[in-house]
């Protein structure tokens, strides 16, 4: 039985409409936009507001209406509507500001309210090239968009929140503090969007939109919700092209690439990651996006078996990593966890998977002895995976058993899939040694956290 629709009986209660005055103008509206199939009447409305959900585009056309009512943005999900557009919408790259505001609004909310199908959406797999193709298009040609008025202060306040949710993510995984940044942004970010700024204050305003709406894409794909993360990094994409800054929209594709290679298409990890460098070349360019970037570049080639190539952009990631000043002092915040914990752990990676075990070691111990320095538990333990793996390469069992405890400990401090999965690849890769005592402790102690 269907549930009333109480939002759209209280939206259309205070615009005074009857139901039969709400059905023509949806009749008139649909014929201006050419659906000449849409022909609601009394009957259609009454069986909206108790509860049928009508048919896309009429859910748009309504959100329309009732803004041009109001005089001020109403979206589909404040009407009620729980259709699969919202989530959709998130994977399209607007070349409408206000078009992405609504997109990465409705975003935020489902994500909060943790609605089925964006909680159930997944990972397209071709998705981001379009945008990084738009975004790359947008950095050579950007018109100034005439807006209203929003205060600097208040982009200030903003920009001082997202330290604290970055420092959250780093060190507790993207698992802790997630959905307690999207209710920020849908309380405190995503309306300040809407209102009026002038135009210095709406290019600041769009990159600390862009920085918190990649935080939420980063902290869904360390979670696991790769459908989820991937909508927030593309809304993210968009909103740093409106900000006028190539470098945050570099960094939102390296976090692309990071997720593309990461579920198995490291020929879209390997595109992104290009476009990214291709887009820092036009601006005074971030030596840490750039390092990023080479390695991300390095883990995608690594996965393609192109290992003379992979070498090349680790060198190469450590060659623009070297132009960092100490302590990323000079960079923006975005960009303070590109440090030798992180490359170096990147790095450690794509040696596994050309399958030089010894540079594999090498890297991971590095990674580790910063991780530890920082008490930076997830880059611990994914490194001591790697140095794990690479120990399993050389058939070091006690070495790898003894690295394998040491990602588990680190495991259990954060809220991290990725953290996870490693250990999950540690017991894949346990699996030739058989029935091993040490083979069987590590899955002993691997079998709480793995079914939690």
């Amino acid at each position: 039985m269907a549930v009333p629709n109480t939002q759209l009986a209280d939206w259309l209660s205070r615009t005074g409409w009857s139901n039969g005055a709400l059905a023509r103008q949806v009749r008139t509206k649909a014929a201006e936009l050419k659906h000449p199939h849409v022909t609601p009447d009394t009957s259609s409305v009454r069986r909206w507001l108790e509860g049928q959900a009508p048919r896309p585009p009429v859910p748009e056309i309504l959100a329309d209406l009732f803004s041009a009512h109001f005089s001020f943005r109403v979206t589909t999900y404040d009407l009620g509507f729980e259709t699969e557009s919202a989530a959709d919408r998130a994977l399209v790259y607007n070349r409408s500001f206000a078009a992405t505001v609504e997109a990465v609004a409705d975003l935020g909310r489902s994500d909060v309210d943790r609605r089925k199908f964006l909680a159930g959406s997944t990972f397209a797999a071709a998705a981001g090239a379009g945008p990084a193709f738009d975004w790359l298009l947008g950095t050579m040609d950007q018109d100034p968009q005439p807006d209203r008025r929003v205060r600097l202060e208040d982009v200030s306040a903003v920009k001082n929140m997202f330290g604290a949710f970055q420092q959250m993510d780093i060190f507790q995984g993207g698992g802790s503090g997630r959905l307690a940044l999207a209710a920020y942004m849908n309380e405190h970010v995503y309306p300040l969007l809407r209102r009026s700024y002038d135009e210095d204050v709406h290019q600041a305003l769009a990159e600390a939109a862009a920085e918190q709406t990649y935080l939420l894409g980063w902290m869904a794909y360390d979670n696991g919700e790769h459908g989820t993360a991937q909508r927030y990094l593309i809304q993210s994409l968009r909103l740093a092209q409106e900000s006028k800054n190539p470098a945050l929209g570099a960094h939102v594709l390296a976090g692309m690439a990071d997720q593309a290679t990461l579920l198995g298409k490291p020929d879209e990890g390997l595109r992104l990651a290009q476009a990214g460098r291709q887009g820092l070349s036009r601006t005074p360019e971030s030596a840490a996006c750039l390092a990023d970037l080479w390695a991300l570049e390095g883990r995608a080639l690594a996965k393609l078996e192109d290992k003379a190539a992979a070498r090349h952009a680790v060198a190469e990631s450590e060659r623009a990593f070297a132009r960092v000043a100490p302590g990323n002092e000079d960079e923006p915040e975005w960009a303070r966890f590109i440090d030798p914990a992180y490359l170096n752990g990147e790095h450690a990676h794509t040696f596994q998977d050309i399958g030089d075990s010894a540079q594999a070691e090498t890297y991971a111990r590095l990674s580790i002895d910063h991780a530890r320095a920082q008490r930076r538990a997830r880059r611990g333990a994914m490194s001591q995976a790697a140095l794990a793996v690479s120990h399993l390469q050389r058939r070091d069992l006690e070495a790898a058993h003894a690295a394998g405890v040491r990602t588990l400990n680190l495991t259990r401090q954060v809220q991290s899939s990725r953290a996870v999965e490693a250990v999950q690849n540690i017991k894949r890769q346990l699996t030739p040694f058989g029935r091993h005592p040490l083979v069987a402790d590590f899955n002993e102690r691997a079998r709480d956290l793995l079914a939690a």
